[in-house]
């Protein structure tokens, strides 16, 4: 099938091209704050290296996440009702940007302060999430989502290369500015913003609110269509199944995302540089498993590809948890990788199938709300494992691996052609 065959009819190739540049806008929050820079400074340098800075961190992030929970489905269908899914996603990406400049004041002590600009940057990029994943049925083919959502995946990586390359050259350079590494994480800072600000222009240029508006004049309206998808939850068996599936292998992803260059700079002895190099090339391989998976999804099957990466992710952890040279450790970082990318792409592209018509907000805040519940579990376990045992992170990515077998088990109930059929 050609890309353009691939989308619904009014769709133009310009159009999903600033879709998927919101991916590669906002890839670089999740690769410098979550992921490579922010959250080992913050348990290193903001904390102190104290026992509980760890789970200082993955409390944070918990509550960001628990707030997005509440808020995401209520945000989705009112937008559903309203035909605001863009003027929503604008208000989280300008949220998300502010948050992120705001990190650039944090330094050693101020916990408190980097608490709170977390749980907001935070908070407003999973909302964002929720939102751009729903014009996903928008755009393309049901028989064509898992490379359309691939598509995204991929460039979103792209964009948290290149954001991670400034950020790495920045670090670099330090000294010759007559700083120190840890002075320069304020710069990555506002490097991270102004690249997801940019970035995500096209995104508001070119991308058309389709859906129309059913607007109510009354205040509980997005409540009413919540309490009407609950009333009728039967019929979405199979859509809820992923749902559940996705809390588990979610917060097995969440974990990595959240705690892999604590776990290189912990264990593995890894220095900022070495993280920052590792991540870049992680980046690379994911943005492989998303286009790669992608394709494969749309031809061996939705559920099947997404079973695979599963498989995929419990190699990785046991690797991990094995691993005792730099070296092993870089093959373990890049399978992550791999699976990272056709993961999230797969899940995306699953919910998408399994989705009513014109109701893609409310369900891709239900989604949120498996995803978020998934971020709070996972990195609180890893945490709360590591503070019980005295910093003991091989055997919290041990146990990590632990949520990836039970959404394997899951997963086993779901039936694809059943979940589409219910909502076609």
């Amino acid at each position: 099938m050609t890309p353009a065959g691939a989308l619904n009819p009014g769709v133009q190739r310009r159009e999903v091209w600033g879709w998927a540049m919101y991916d590669f806008a906002n890839s670089g929050y999740t690769t410098v704050v979550l992921t490579a820079v922010f959250n080992a400074y913050f348990v290193s340098v903001v904390a102190g290296n104290a026992p509980w800075a760890t789970f200082a961190w993955t409390a944070a992030l918990s509550a960001s996440y628990a707030m997005v929970m509440i808020v995401g489905p209520i945000a989705g269908a009112w937008a559903d009702a309203h035909a605001a899914k863009k003027k929503l996603l604008a208000f989280a990406t300008v949220t998300c940007v502010a948050g992120t400049l705001g990190l650039a004041w944090v330094g050693p002590g101020t916990v408190a302060l980097a608490v709170a600009f977390i749980i907001v940057s935070n908070f407003a990029f999973a909302l964002s999430e929720n939102l751009v994943a729903a014009f996903l049925p928008e755009l393309a083919r049901p028989e064509a989502l898992g490379k359309v959502s691939g598509w995204g995946w991929c460039l979103g990586y792209f964009g948290g290369i290149l954001a991670l390359a400034i950020c790495l050259a920045w670090v670099m350079t330090a000294s010759s500015r007559g700083s120190t590494t840890g002075e320069a994480v304020s710069g990555t800072m506002v490097i991270t913003a102004v690249v997801y600000a940019l970035a995500a222009i096209p995104t508001f240029v070119f991308l058309r609110e389709r859906a129309g508006s059913h607007a109510i004049p009354a205040p509980g309206m997005a409540f009413a269509r919540l309490r009407q998808t609950a009333r009728s939850a039967g019929r979405y068996r199979d859509l809820l199944l992923v749902f559940a599936c996705g809390v588990c292998y979610q917060a097995g992803v969440a974990t990595v995302v959240a705690l892999a260059a604590i776990y290189a700079e912990q264990v593995m002895g890894f220095k900022t540089q070495d993280t920052i190099m590792l991540i870049l090339l992680v980046n690379i391989t994911a943005a492989i498993g998303a286009l790669a998976f992608g394709y494969a999804q749309d031809r061996l099957g939705k559920v099947v590809a997404l079973r695979l990466t599963i498989v995929g992710w419990i190699v990785m952890t046991v690797v991990a948890y094995l691993s005792t040279t730099q070296a092993t450790f870089w093959v373990a970082a890049n399978l992550a990788g791999l699976c990272m990318g056709s993961s999230q792409s797969a899940g995306r592209a699953l919910v998408a199938y399994f989705t009513p018509a014109g109701r893609s907000g409310e369900f891709f805040g239900l989604w949120g709300v498996a995803t978020r519940l998934a971020a709070i579990l996972g990195p609180l376990t890893y945490g709360s494992v590591t503070w019980a045992t005295g910093g003991n992170h091989r055997l919290a990515i041990l146990l990590t691996g632990g949520f990836f077998v039970v959404s394997l088990a899951i997963l086993a109930f779901v039936r694809e052609n059943r979940g589409r059929a219910q909502v076609a």
